[in-house]
């Protein structure tokens, strides 16, 4: 019986049963009834006994916490024990120790041919369970009899059987997969033209009858026409990012290669987004070169319209999580390698660790509940890397930002969009 005393602390999400410096035994079976007896009967002698209620999940775990023994049902969920066993003997954190087979349909020397060190046979004997397990930890193995490598090339026949089915299922799994991302991509593109052609009539007669075009307005009239002017903006705005996408996913975007200034498409952007919220609505800190147009141009090869419509997603993403009256910092900068970046930082909540990755794939919000605070669909960042990727640049996420932007300290979090002096593109390319 082993004596060696352990530090161990317990497994997040696991039954651990535990009392005196004894052994760790994980148990991997599907059945709640025979995990429940075996870890009575183990933890009454002292034993610490980590649970796994399918194959994954105890060859995870035996992995990631290396017990002193493992007992292995056959007939558990998608591995069976005697694959379980073959996976477990076969990983170099776990070598020497022993793999018992515990089930009542497996067969003990098919188990004992696959690797493992020994059988126990259920229904549990609650009398003798504890004393074999001790044996075993104590070093003792059974042996493979004779026809040991004849049923060992019989099981894994028929462990190629069901990879092969595996491989079989996934390929079709995979062929839907595909076939509705290419369903959801003529989707987006079907819908988006939908709600594109009704518009181009509002928005025409919209600006016809701002600029009194068709009689003269009343002010509340001109007032509700503005509220019109801006939400209709704003739609418009959704019905081309969906129309962006989709073109990105698909791959029919195509990109100028023209010269232009980019701080002129910065300022561009950050005009676009000001004149919607108010200047009352947020604080905008500027870096020396958005602060007027006096500066020298910083000229740039590439597709200024794509850049400048990638900016308002980031601009807008950052008013959209300030609260009122809160800061937001813009700053350009010169990197090496011929890039030009732009850096926004706001001050709104932040943004966990564990979500920054996935802000950029298209659809997904941190919040996508329907009671969220903030509006939107969850492109404009999915836009915004995409266009900054293929103008040979980057987007990157940091959550505080780590140091001032435009000599200030904002609270949230900083998105730094670069992209290539010379960018990608073609000349004659479609917008």
């Amino acid at each position: 019986m082993p004596t060696k005393v352990k530090d161990v602390a317990p497994i997040a999400g696991r039954s651990v049963y535990a009392r005196g410096p004894m052994a760790r035994v994980l148990y991997i079976e599907d059945d709640p009834h025979s995990r429940r007896l075996v870890a009575k009967l183990l933890a009454a002698s002292g034993h610490e006994v980590v649970e796994a209620e399918a194959g994954l999940e105890g060859i995870r775990l035996a992995a990631a916490h290396r017990p002193d023994l493992v007992l292995v049902d056959i007939n558990v969920p998608d591995l069976d024990g005697y694959e379980i066993t073959l996976r477990l003997k076969g990983m170099p954190r776990l070598e020497g120790v022993p793999v018992v087979a515990v089930t009542a349909e497996g067969d003990r020397q098919t188990s004992l041919a696959v690797g493992a060190d020994g059988f126990i046979a259920k229904p549990i004997d609650a009398r003798r369970f504890v004393a074999t397990v001790e044996r075993f930890l104590g070093g003792h193995r059974e042996a493979a009899g004779e026809g040991g490598a004849q049923r060992l090339r019989k099981r894994s026949s028929v462990i190629v059987e069901r990879l092969e089915a595996k491989v079989v299922e996934l390929a079709e799994a995979n062929a839907r997969l595909e076939e509705m991302a290419r369903l959801r991509r003529e989707f987006l593109q079907n819908v988006s033209h939908e709600l594109a052609t009704p518009m181009t009539p509002i928005v025409g007669y919209l600006k016809l009858l701002l600029a009194d075009e068709l009689g003269e307005l009343a002010p509340l009239q001109r007032k509700v026409l503005r509220s019109m002017d801006r939400s209709t903006k704003r739609l418009r705005t959704v019905v081309d990012t969906l129309l962006d996408v989709s073109a990105l996913e698909s791959g029919r975007m195509h990109f100028y290669a023209r010269s232009y200034d980019f701080l002129e498409v910065v300022r561009g952007a950050l005009a676009h987004v000001k004149e919607p919220a108010g200047e009352d609505v947020h604080l905008y800190a500027l870096g020396p070169e958005l602060r007027d147009d006096a500066g020298a141009p910083w000229e740039a090869v590439g597709d200024p319209d794509k850049l400048r419509r990638a900016l308002v997603h980031v601009l807008d993403n950052a008013q959209k999580f300030t609260p009122r009256g809160g800061l937001i910092a813009v700053e350009v900068a010169r990197e090496p390698g011929e890039r030009f970046v732009v850096r926004v930082a706001d001050d709104g909540p932040g943004i966990a660790s564990e979500e920054r990755a996935r802000i950029f794939e298209p659809f997904y919000q941190v919040d996508g509940s329907a009671t969220r605070h903030h509006e939107g669909v969850g492109l404009g960042l999915a836009f915004a890397q995409r266009v900054t990727v293929a103008l040979g640049g980057y987007v990157d996420v940091a959550s505080p930002p780590p140091g001032p932007i435009a000599g200030h300290h904002p609270r949230g979090t900083l998105v730094s969009l670069a992209v290539a002096a010379r960018g990608a593109g073609s000349e004659d390319a479609a917008p």
